[in-house]
């Protein structure tokens, strides 16, 4: 019990960090375009990881990791990033931040079929009732949305379920942040390739707030966000700890607020009080 609640507490603090992400992104697509922001934010975390798997002398990863680490890096280093920009085109982050409430179900179901989690009837009934809370909402604000942007996002979601899930079941064996700097240096010379491809032809409109946004969803979204975040699914579980992800809306549209000046309705606020009662069920019968 002790370790599943170190693992609940590590698991949170990594949501808080990817709080920020999606507002980050919606800033950083004002500047960058969606296949530069990805590729940069990759190459650039990838350079920090490989310096300290460097630095640690960490032995390289037996051949039996390196297709989970490649399901990874598809995953949460390349499907995610590129998918989340290219939705936030399309609509605001304060919608797209609504739709990470169906995270917690996508990475349940892969932390079932991928990492043997066997969570209680009951859990199922949290974790389907709080994804089904924010989709039902997400859903009812039409006037914010478009189709693309909507389908981009649960795209985004797919994709980011099973690399959590993969990721987090490597880190029983690896520690968590190798497993995220091992993905890193997997996916660094496609999106080395991708970022020249991409480069911008004039820096003039690269405002200051673009630069720290790619800084942020660089460093602490593409990196040091994902060592807490599995440290926290490989001690905890993978189905019940994912479920901290209903939190992230109540963070990522408080940020989208007031960085970015988006309203924060208070039908928002009623679905996060919601979610946070579901999160709560969730936990108690996230393991046998």
């Amino acid at each position: 019990m002790h370790l599943a609640n170190r693992g609940w507490g590590s698991g949170l603090i990594g949501v808080i960090i990817f709080s920020a992400s999606l507002p980050a992104t919606r800033v950083a697509v004002m500047g960058f375009s969606p296949i530069f922001l990805t590729s940069a934010r990759a190459v650039i975390a990838a350079s920090l990881a490989a310096g300290a798997l460097l630095l640690l002398r960490q032995a390289r990863p037996s051949k039996g990791d390196l297709v989970p680490l490649a399901i990874v890096a598809l995953g949460v280093v390349i499907g995610f990033p590129l998918l989340t920009a290219l939705a936030l085109q399309h609509i605001t982050s304060a919608r797209s931040i609504v739709f990470i409430g169906l995270l917690p179900l996508a990475t349940a179901i892969f932390g079932v079929l991928r990492g043997g989690d066997r969570p209680r009837p009951a859990f199922w009934l949290f974790s389907c009732g709080g994804s089904l809370i924010v989709g039902l909402y997400a859903w009812s604000q039409t006037a914010q949305g478009t189709l693309p942007g909507d389908l981009l996002m649960l795209a985004a979601i797919i994709t980011c379920g099973l690399g959590y899930a993969e990721g987090a079941v490597l880190s029983r064996r690896l520690e968590g942040w190798q497993v995220i700097s091992w993905a890193l240096a997997i996916a660094a010379p496609v999106m080395a390739v991708l970022m020249v491809t991409a480069w911008p032809s004039d820096w003039t409109h690269v405002t200051v707030s673009v630069w720290l946004a790619l800084a942020y969803v660089s460093i602490f979204s593409m990196l040091i966000g994902f060592v807490f975040w599995y440290r926290g699914l490989a001690l905890g579980g993978i189905a019940g700890v994912g479920q901290l992800q209903l939190l992230q809306p109540f963070s990522g549209l408080l940020l989208a607020g007031i960085v970015l000046g988006e309203p924060i309705a208070w039908s928002m606020i009623m679905v996060t009080m919601l979610i946070v009662a579901c999160v709560a069920g969730a936990k108690r019968f996230a393991s046998r």
